[in-house]
């Protein structure tokens, strides 16, 4: 078990150095108040007035300027190289979840990396947002919120059986697997949408209007302030 170099009682947004606007910046940090920067991603929370409250990473893409203006105990150079940024970052921070951004768009190999790290941390909540949905690792059970119409997908990345009420299409007696059956294009048919797995490695993707019924389900406990309302 690794220990957290990151402890928060509030979410965590946790930026990284791929593509991110100001306002999605924005959006997350209403959410998830803490700063948390995976590498390069503490250059752009520094350009936007933000200094993060740790940046984690093998510091080969953070820039010197950055380095030199961050507090030397809120740096935590990690030189492994058989893990991502986004992985070593994950794994360290303890909270109600995390709000990443930065980490979707630029690279497609990078971007698989990052949902691979979600399904091997689905015990750390954390929901990735892109420029038009939001993933994450569904936990054992699962029951959110949604509208009727909402696009919903379903994406395994490891063998998975699951039960669903509130789908068009329903996932009971399925066998999804990254090689075989996956769930995409579904769409949403009653306000709550209840889902049950057998095993870990399902992704979950909705639309990014979303992102608050998803918080609610992943951290029905975090304070509400975090949780965008």
């Amino acid at each position: 078990m690794i220990s957290p170099l990151v402890e928060s009682a509030l979410g965590v947004t946790l930026v990284g150095g791929g593509p991110a606007t100001a306002r999605d910046l924005r959006l997350a940090l209403a959410r998830a108040p803490v700063a948390v920067a995976a590498d390069s991603g503490a250059d752009r929370l520094m350009a936007a007035g933000i200094l993060p409250k740790a940046v984690i990473g093998d510091f080969d893409s953070l820039s010197a300027a950055a380095r030199a203006a961050i507090p030397a105990a809120n740096l935590h150079p990690i030189p492994d190289q058989d893990t991502t940024d986004f992985d070593k970052a994950l794994s360290r921070i303890a909270a109600p979840f995390v709000l990443a951004l930065g980490f979707q768009g630029a690279q497609i190999d990078h971007g698989l990396a990052v949902l691979n790290a979600l399904v091997r941390h689905a015990d750390r909540p954390c929901l990735v947002l892109g420029p038009r949905d939001v993933a994450f690792a569904a936990p054992p059970r699962l029951t959110l919120r949604l509208r009727p119409g909402d696009p919903f997908s379903l994406f395994p990345l490891a063998a998975v059986r699951a039960t669903s009420r509130g789908l068009h299409w329903p996932l009971d007696g399925i066998a999804f697997a990254p090689d075989g059956m996956i769930g995409t294009s579904n769409r949403v048919t009653a306000p709550d949408v209840h889902l049950a797995f057998d095993a870990p490695g399902m992704l979950v993707i909705l639309p990014r209007t979303r992102l608050d019924a998803a918080i609610r389900a992943l951290a029905p406990a975090a304070p509400r302030s975090a949780r965008g309302g």
